[in-house]
């Protein structure tokens, strides 16, 4: 029980630690819609935050099924753990075979540090917030969510909210950061709906073709141009 808090009463347990747990299991979702994992070795995360994840040795860190928090973890008689949310959503995780079960202490994360042209770029972007469209305006710099802020949060001309993913080079990694942070600011009814601007000094083939399938837009930042310094090169339009 190192690590966790557990209630008799209830079977419930709350973590304190990361636990990493590596067993054969199968998996079932029932909720909005019913899913299915068969049995297979699979590694299981039950973070403090709450939020326990399934995974696979492939598809990078994207969980096969997941449950975000507030949530609970009951484990039950048989080996049957039960992961159970607010809105009555259900993971129904099935071990038949541990592998290997830890839990570790990590602390207070200090967040990801951009490097010197990202973080330039996101203040000269927030003081020139027009520069993504006439009628734009700033909410705030570095909109706190549960999972890390968001670059820029604003509005468009039509008052709708956006939420703007800055890099120097946009890459699919930064797709999949704005999706997440998309998936959270749209369950907020004072933001929703939330669209989502990938922004970079440079976008590559793939990355924009992922952002525009997921309904993002991208725009390529000037660098120089954002920070007032006319480019010699000429430019074909």
């Amino acid at each position: 029980m190192q690590g966790r808090i557990a209630s008799a009463a209830s079977g419930r347990v709350a973590w304190r630690t990361m636990r990493l747990v590596i067993a054969r299991c199968s998996v079932d979702y029932a909720g909005r819609l019913t899913a299915h994992l068969p049995s297979a070795p699979r590694l299981i995360l039950v973070k403090a935050d709450g939020s326990v994840s399934i995974h696979a040795d492939d598809r990078a860190y994207k969980p096969l099924n997941w449950m975000s928090p507030p949530c609970s973890l009951k484990e039950g008689d048989g080996d049957v753990w039960t992961v159970e949310n607010k809105g009555g959503e259900k993971l129904i995780i099935t071990l038949e075979e541990i592998i290997h079960d830890s839990s570790h202490e990590l602390g207070v994360d200090p967040g990801l540090i951009k490097d010197g042209v990202e973080a330039h770029l996101q203040e000269l972007l927030a003081d020139r917030i027009e520069t993504l469209g006439e009628g734009y305006s700033l909410i705030r710099r570095e909109y706190p969510t549960a999972i890390g802020p968001v670059d820029i949060l604003c509005r468009d001309a039509d008052g709708q909210t956006v939420a703007v993913e800055i890099k120097r080079r946009g890459e699919i990694d930064g797709v999949e950061q704005l999706t997440r942070y998309l998936e959270l600011l749209n369950r907020d009814p004072h933001l929703a709906p939330v669209k989502g601007i990938f922004a970079a000094q440079e976008i590559k083939p793939q990355a924009r073709v992922l952002a525009t399938d997921r309904g993002m837009s991208c725009v390529v930042l000037d660098y120089n141009a954002l920070r007032g310094i006319e480019d010699d090169k000429l430019r074909l339009f």
